[in-house]
């Protein structure tokens, strides 16, 4: 598994990243629609709305909200972020209720319409602002596209060293109810990866040396954030008693496994990168 599960990102990475490199916003956000809205598909599917009709008219009214956040935010005088700026202070205020609902992974976790819809809810405050957060970080000068590269590096990273740390040093859960694997020891593993991938990120960024100690700080941020994005994922999975959000990537899993912890951290980096000015 370890082998496949290599070998599907050494070929998803350098195609990400030469399209964050080497392309204009537009294309960027429009290629980003794409995936984050084959995971919001897994969402729905997590959610339980099982009709394949209700779950493209959930997912065209999803589209058509971005769609109004990018029409919306065209005039005469140039394209404004400000909507984009908006969405990604509403992602951070969802993430951090999605804090508190993890606290009580028993909450919406019957099969019944209010549940359904608190789900189908969450799954639009976490993919409509990340993907705001992700078009606001790529447009800003300077150097925004080294900005997102950074941004997603972080997450990948410390995806990468929990998984690692933890399979190796892993004794203590840190969320037995809702993901039995995640150790405490894989978050701290994380945390460094996170950390030193932001700091050298930063850098090739051009960021002042100065600059540092507060990219660290976002960093470490965005890494906590992604640790809430993938442990939500994992509860809306164990609701829906499924181990994967879908089999499109071999060695794992679905879309939204590959995202959920990327749906989390962009907007906090996104705001912390703009907050502390660098």
């Amino acid at each position: 598994m370890t082998k496949t599960r290599l070998l599907a990102a050494l070929i998803m990475a350098p195609v990400t990243i030469a399209a964050i490199l080497l392309l204009d916003t537009p294309w960027v956000m429009a290629l980003a629609a794409v995936v984050f809205l084959l995971g919001l598909w897994e969402w729905f599917e997590l959610a339980e709305i099982e009709d394949t009709l209700a779950r493209t008219v959930l997912l065209v009214a999803n589209l058509a909200l971005m769609v109004a956040i990018v029409w919306a935010s065209r005039s005469a005088a140039g394209f404004s972020y400000v909507l984009f700026q908006l969405a990604s202070v509403i992602g951070v205020a969802w993430w951090l209720i999605a804090l508190a609902w993890l606290r009580v992974p028993r909450f919406a976790s019957d099969h019944e319409t209010w549940a359904r819809m608190f789900k189908l809810a969450a799954g639009a405050l976490a993919v409509i602002p990340a993907w705001c957060a992700l078009g606001w970080i790529h447009a800003t000068a300077p150097n925004g596209h080294l900005w997102l590269f950074t941004g997603l590096a972080i997450v990948w990273a410390a995806d990468s060293g929990a998984y690692f740390v933890g399979r190796k040093l892993g004794r203590r859960k840190l969320a037995p109810n809702i993901s039995p694997n995640k150790t405490v020891e894989g978050l701290i593993g994380g945390l460094v990866a996170g950390l030193a991938v932001g700091l050298g990120g930063a850098l090739l960024a051009g960021a002042p040396v100065a600059h540092l100690p507060l990219v660290g700080a976002v960093a470490l941020l965005a890494t906590l954030a992604s640790v809430v994005g993938d442990l939500f994922e994992s509860l809306l999975k164990r609701h829906a008693g499924v181990k994967d959000s879908g089999h499109l990537i071999p060695g794992h899993g679905g879309i939204l496994d590959r995202i959920d912890g990327v749906v989390a951290a962009l907007p906090v980096f996104a705001l912390g990168k703009a907050l502390l000015g660098f």
